[in-house]
């Protein structure tokens, strides 16, 4: 050794911090021990890197599906109870009149069979409204990628999804052909009600499932088409704050004045949110593993290095370093692996999250395949939104993994007997 401890020091010194990184500098005779430690860095650094990028690409994944739905769909459903809501007109005025409601929308829906200029027909759902309504619906009306909604209610024409138009093999102003199981009550039965409709607008809204099954109808042409003239069937309320719909259930309740039942968007889709959390949680349990199998990795460097330096370390001691000095060189020398993994991890994983489209579109090219298909994973693009509090998580556990791995060689190395490591010497 070229220096000595000089005596009183403090707890990592100058002295111990370069022990320290002398021992992380690889040397040929220990080719071994520097792999490890290198396999060592690498794997936590994947380990973080991968931890973050799955945890933003699905807090990406819920921020925007929860987006597209609360745009898309009504934050709070009003249906009626009893009898039918042939006042609905009131109703709605009513209710659109209460404090933190930006939009209350009378709604017809029905299921149907679309035919278009293909031989195979699609499953819809129709969506009856208010011109009006419509243009104030922003994920729709901002998305409009051909046609108009302009003067929808006069139009007697649809819009529909450029999924559901692909499909079909339409463009705008072609007659899409609506087929009911609701139809007209004859003497030899109810027979389906079949009805071309010209298509007036194309929207894209982002949202697959969405885009490929949606068809906007002015209000009037529906009540007319399912036989429901002068009826809604509810209203959908779109408020300022979906988070707070709650506190709106009872001012609504009051302002219908009449018996209603109320369902809001976290009922709707409970399950489905439910089933995103608790996914979520086990993949960051997963993903975890890969960073204490690096620390594992980490705890084996450390213990070849003990071997490896016996002779160095009871030179140390006989020249005065303490079993605290001994202990804290190889604390700070498994720390500073896996302070650096971390902190290259958490860059690459940045750096990943801000193109992780590009990736995505890359790796489906370079296979020739579809990675997560839009009409399985319901958006267009693959999303990422890093949280901090979750990178500091992330950061935290890989750095008390990386102290626990640490501590054994470490205490191994302070309890190394001078006298047995020389005997030999």
């Amino acid at each position: 050794m070229s220096a000595a401890p000089a005596r009183g020091a403090g707890p990592f010194s100058a002295f111990e911090r370069m022990v320290a990184w002398r021992y992380l500098r690889a040397k040929r005779k220990e080719g071994v021990t520097s792999m490890v430690a290198i396999i060592s860095f690498a794997g936590i650094m994947l380990g973080v890197a991968a931890l973050i990028v799955v945890m933003a690409v699905m807090n990406g994944f819920r921020a925007e599906l929860l987006d597209k739905l609360l745009g898309a769909n009504g934050h709070l459903i009003v249906a009626p109870i009893d009898t039918m809501m042939d006042d609905y007109a009131a109703v709605t005025d009513r209710i659109s009149k209460v404090p933190g409601v930006r939009l209350a929308m009378p709604l017809i829906e029905g299921q149907v069979l679309a035919q278009g200029n293909t031989p195979s027909g699609n499953g819809a759902l129709v969506r009856g409204v208010r011109g009006s309504d419509l243009a104030k619906v922003d994920l729709v009306a901002k998305n409009i990628k051909q046609g108009t909604i302009e003067n929808f209610d006069a139009s007697e024409g649809v819009a529909i999804g450029q999924r559901l138009a692909d499909s079909l093999g339409l463009v705008l102003g072609d007659t899409i052909t609506l087929i009911s199981p609701d139809g007209d009550v004859t003497p030899i039965g109810t027979t389906p009600r079949v009805k071309g409709y010209p298509v007036v607008a194309i929207f894209e809204v982002g949202m697959s499932e969405y885009d490929a099954s949606v068809i906007y109808m002015p209000l009037s042409e529906a009540q007319l088409f399912f036989n429901l003239e002068n009826i809604a069937q509810s209203i959908e309320l779109y408020v300022n704050s979906p988070d707070a719909v709650e506190s709106l259930k009872k001012p609504v309740e009051e302002a219908a004045q009449r018996p209603v039942y109320l369902t809001d968007w976290r009922q709707r889709n409970e399950t489905f949110f439910s089933a995103l959390q608790v996914e979520r949680n086990v993949m960051f349990m997963i993903l975890s593993l890969v960073v204490l199998v690096a620390a594992l990795n980490i705890i084996s460097g450390l213990i070849m290095l003990v071997k490896d330096k016996g002779r160095d370390i009871a030179i140390l001691r006989t020249m005065g370093a303490t079993r605290g000095s001994v202990m804290r060189i190889f604390l700070m020398t498994g720390a500073t692996i896996g302070i650096a993994g971390t902190a290259a991890g958490v860059l690459l994983g940045y750096i990943i999250c801000l193109n992780v489209e590009s990736i995505r579109q890359f790796f489906s090219w370079l296979t020739g395949t579809i990675l997560f298909n839009p009409e399985l994973y319901f958006l267009s693009k693959l999303p990422a939104k890093m949280d901090f509090s979750e990178v500091l998580s992330v950061v935290i556990m890989a750095m008390v993994l990386t102290f626990f791995a640490c501590i054994v060689p470490a205490w191994r190395a302070a309890r190394l007997d001078p006298v047995e490591a020389l005997r030999y010497e």
